[in-house]
């Protein structure tokens, strides 16, 4: 897996997992992108949660 995103409802957040093993916890109000795996590509997670 190259990039993983967890969206968590329940706690407003969004978890990243990127291939080298870190996981960044990111809060309601942030934008998460594609990075390289999808270049271009982001997603407010307002529009989810």
């Amino acid at each position: 897996m190259r990039l993983g995103w967890l969206i968590d409802n329940k706690n407003q957040q969004a978890l990243v997992y990127r291939s080298d093993g870190t996981v960044t916890q990111y809060p309601a109000g942030a934008t998460l992108n594609g990075k390289d795996v999808v270049p271009g590509f982001t997603l407010p997670l307002s529009k989810v949660l």
